[in-house]
Parts: C-alpha cells; sequence; structure tokens
C-alpha cells in the first residue's frame, strides 16, 4: 500500500537529509553497514524507541527539558560569535518563545499529570521552535508574541521600570544591612 504524497515526500526529504555529506551520514554509514539496515529504518527505529521513552519513561522530562536546551543553547553560544544577526535574531526568538511557553506550563502542571502523551508533545513541539526546516518560534512570535506586546508596550515599560526600581532599592536595602551587620572592620 503506497503512502500518501505528503509523508511520502517527507520520507524522501529525511532520507536525502541523511545521506548528505557530514559527520551524521560517517556515522549513520557505519552504521549502516554493520547490521545491514538502511539508515531511514535505524533513524526511525530511534526514534521510535525515544518517543516511546518520553511517553513511558521515568526520566521524560528530563529528556524533554534536554532536547529543549541543549542544542539551542549550544546554538546560541555559536550566534554569538558569529557577527550575523540572523541567527541571533533566531535563537533570541527561540529563548523567548521558550521562556513563555515555562512560565505557561508552570501554571498548567496539574494537567500535565493527567496527560500521558504530554512530555512526547512538547518535545515535538521544542523540535517544532528550532528546527530550521519548521522556524516554529520565528511563527509564533511573528503571530502572537509581537502584538501582544506591541499591544501592551506603554503598560510593559511601566511595569519593568518599577521592577527595576524596585530592585535597586532591594540592593541598597541588602548592601546597608551587610555593611551594618556582617561586613568586617
Amino acid at each position: 500500500m503506497p503512502l500518501p504524497p505528503q509523508v511520502d515526500k517527507f520520507v524522501c526529504d529525511v532520507d536525502k537529509k541523511l545521506h548528505e555529506p557530514g559527520q551524521v551520514n560517517n556515522v549513520l554509514t557505519q552504521i549502516e553497514q554493520k547490521v545491514n539496515v538502511p539508515r531511514l529504518y535505524l533513524v526511525g527505529g530511534f526514534l521510535a524507541v525515544h518517543a516511546l521513552y518520553l511517553i513511558f519513561g521515568h526520566f521524560a522530562e528530563l529528556l524533554c527539558n534536554v532536547i529543549g536546551f541543549l542544542y539551542p543553547a549550544y546554538m546560541s553560544i555559536k550566534a554569538i560569535e558569529t557577527s550575523k544577526k540572523e541567527d541571533d535574531t533566531q535563537w533570541l526568538t527561540y529563548w523567548v518563545v521558550f521562556a513563555l511557553f515555562n512560565v505557561v506550563e508552570f501554571f498548567s502542571d496539574v494537567i500535565v499529570g493527567y496527560f500521558p502523551f504530554y512530555w512526547l508533545l512538547k518535545c515535538a513541539f521544542m523540535l517544532y521552535l528550532y528546527l530550521p526546516m519548521t522556524l516554529g518560534a520565528q511563527h509564533l512570535y511573528t503571530k502572537f508574541v509581537k502584538p501582544f506586546i506591541l499591544k501592551h508596550e506603554t503598560q510593559l515599560d511601566k511595569l519593568a521600570n518599577k521592577a527595576s526600581s524596585a530592585m535597586h532599592k532591594a540592593g541598597d536595602v541588602a548592601r546597608q544591612a551587610y555593611e551594618e551587620n556582617v561586613k568586617p572592620n
């Protein structure tokens, strides 16, 4: 039974990507030759095992958060070291959307416990946010975050200024208390 055209195109694109020259191709070639299994099946199996772990595993939350953090953090460091503005914008946008998602997630934590596929879906969402072929963070930022910020910019600026002022005052009080009570003479 043939695959639907969209799925077939996706599978062909993934297979093509897995054969592009580079480190991933070299590793997959070695494994493919040793086990005599096509790389597309190897990668599919690898993804299936991880998907099952994200559904049933004890450390699914940790794995999901590592996937949402490690690669973006590494790419952000690389972006800092380049002179290109585009990669800076891409990764700053990712971190804004990532942070907003984590704040929302904190308040919906009760729901997470009743939803067995949550970590798998969150992981897929994190990948959607940062993978070069989807760049979901840019899409969500443009569609939702930016319009919200622009609409409420004045109120948000006032709130940020109040918070900054309060933090400076708290810092002054803490410094004064330290100097009066703790600092050696």
